[in-house]
């Protein structure tokens, strides 16, 4: 009869499952329901059963009256055991990443093209595109799970309906940024060229077994790059959406950064995101490779030699040295009051204007990095410090149609002036001092006729490659890196229907030699800064040393996760 009870149960498969974490075999001190004391071993062999899995009985002698302090002993030395390995276990988590130790698995890879069909048409880059060596740039946010909310009145997201989603809006806009969905060939002169052929974007979709808010997006390098932003493969632009543990969902690109700078990825981001909520595109992207074009005659100034470098020029490339700094990055924040702070520090009773945030910050910086360099051989040395400057308003110079045709210009419109001091200087001279000297080597680079002069400079040298000479410089003649203002990072507009991003980030360890420094707006409080900072080992443990009220860790609490 049985009731629903008579059936039979097959054993099919016994194993032993250990704890994930190595264990060194010890003893654990028990009592029995008798009350007598036990040593039980704890040696990781089983979970079949309990972790004891062998009881030995302790000499009653140990324990008598006369000499019951041995039992306290005992336990004492149990408990100092347990702290001491507490401690092991959490320099084990420091040593793993502390959010970082965690398995990506790639579920699907496809091909996203432009939903209309395309001519297929030759694009030249422009010569301010030449100016950038084929590197790859990375950007991703972060998203709050979003199955359980309601957004614009909408309910019910699951992962499959946002891939979905983001793969339609995609392709409705590449139809509009055709260039996203090309590839970059050499022409006849061994000029770098885009052929818009609608090759179409990888899109890759994964799985990720950590939660967002145990994430450690303070160290990306362990939890962010090779990860959860794809390596771009083939052609101009890579997605890839995870979806986290927690049902939170990180969305990520990588595109080619002689095809766009960051004012070109942002405009596509916006985009993208407005298709998704099927709204109009608020911008349609210009390719007008004319704005940039040269004069005739072309001039430029002398100081162009100083700033950019043919790159048969440079001198070969040494070998990586095993003891070298290595390069490595984090983010952190910066609040508002410090930037005030900063500011103030920074501008010269003397100044006629005061310096801006990011000059101050920027200023700040160039005198921790000559710190860093404590070595007495380096106190005599060069340290640079460079600002990537947009040249869209720039170029317009009052033109209201050229101005209006700029702001939606698709491609690369940057220099990368720099300056260039002596280490004791920057260590001895006050905040405000060198300010203006970041005042001032900027003063020359934010013209039209600075830029006008760049497009004639590439010109003349074409087609031999040029680069800007901040970006080969290394620790051989003192540090350099550059900073590169993001203020405008549209994060809140990267909204596709699940609610604004939790974060949103540049990653960019572009393997060369200077650092590189990225401030952006904060996700979750007004005037704070989130900044990207790929510094050296050196550089950076210094900062955090001397710097730390300024440059805070990025932490699931101040992003409001945990």
């Amino acid at each position: 009869m049985g009731g629903g009870g008579d059936f039979t149960v097959t054993l099919t498969k016994k194993e032993v499952v250990e704890a994930m974490l190595p264990m060194q075999e010890h003893c654990l001190l028990s009592l029995s329901k008798s009350g007598k004391p036990h040593v039980s071993r704890c040696d990781n062999v089983d979970s079949s059963g309990p972790l004891i899995n062998e009881t030995l009985p302790i000499n009653p002698l140990l324990i008598s009256s006369t000499n019951s302090h041995s039992l306290f002993f005992l336990f004492s030395l149990h408990l100092c055991f347990l702290l001491t390995h507490i401690h092991k276990y959490n320099s084990y988590l420091e040593i793993m990443g502390g959010g970082g130790d965690f398995t990506v698995t790639l579920t699907k890879k496809e091909v996203v093209e432009a939903m209309l069909p395309m001519q297929e048409h030759w694009l030249p880059l422009s010569n301010l595109d030449l100016l950038l060596p084929p590197v790859d740039v990375s950007v991703f946010f972060c998203y709050k799970n979003p199955h359980d909310q309601s957004v614009n009145g909408r309910h019910g997201f699951s992962f499959g309906s946002m891939v979905g989603a983001l793969k339609i809006a995609m392709s409705q806009a590449l139809v509009s940024y055709y260039a996203f969905s090309g590839e970059v060939v050499s022409n006849s002169a061994g000029e770098p060229e885009l052929l818009c052929n609608n090759r179409g974007v990888d899109f890759m979709e994964a799985h990720a077994d950590v939660r967002l808010e145990n994430l450690n997006l303070y160290n990306p390098d362990v939890s962010i790059d090779g990860k959860l932003v794809p390596k771009k493969e083939n052609g101009v632009l890579s997605v890839q959406v995870t979806e986290l543990k927690c049902s939170g969902v990180v969305v990520a690109c990588t595109f080619d950064h002689r095809i766009a700078d960051a004012y070109s990825a942002n405009m596509f981001l916006v985009s993208w995101a407005e298709m998704a909520q099927s709204k109009p595109l608020s911008v349609t992207p210009s390719f007008r490779r004319s704005l940039l074009n040269t004069r005739r005659p072309g001039s430029y100034d002398p100081s162009f030699d100083d700033m950019y470098v043919p790159i048969s020029a440079l001198p070969p490339p040494k070998a990586p040295q095993p003891s070298a700094d290595p390069l490595m990055s984090r983010l952190y924040y910066v609040t508002a009051e410090q930037l005030s702070l900063l500011q103030m520090l920074a501008t010269s009773k003397s100044s006629s204007c005061k310096r801006t945030k990011l000059e101050s910050l920027s200023a700040f910086l160039w005198k921790m990095v000559a710190k860093s360099a404590d070595l007495d051989d380096d106190n005599k040395k060069i340290c640079k410090m460079g600002i990537v400057v947009d040249g869209r308003r720039r170029l317009s110079s009052g033109d209201e149609d050229k101005a209006a045709a700029m702001a939606n210009y698709f491609g690369n419109v940057l220099s990368v002036p720099f300056g260039e001091k002596i280490i004791d200087e920057l260590k001895e001279k006050p905040l405000s001092w060198v300010g203006d000297a970041v005042h001032e080597y900027l003063e020359g680079a934010v013209t039209r006729e600075h830029f006008l002069g760049l497009i004639d400079w590439v010109e003349a040298h074409r087609p031999e490659p040029a680069v800007a000479k901040i970006y080969c410089s290394g620790s051989n003649d003192g540090p350099a890196f550059v900073v590169s203002s993001g203020q405008r990072f549209p994060v809140s507009k990267v909204n596709f229907g699940w609610g604004r991003p939790a974060l949103g980030s540049y990653h960019f360890p572009w393997g060369g030699e200077a650092g590189y420094v990225m401030p952006m707006p904060s996700p979750v409080r007004d005037g704070d800064w989130v900044v990207y900072v790929h510094l050296l080992k050196g550089q950076i443990e210094l900062i955090e040393t001397e710097a730390a009220h300024v440059f805070r860790p990025l932490t699931p609490e101040y992003l409001k996760l945990a």
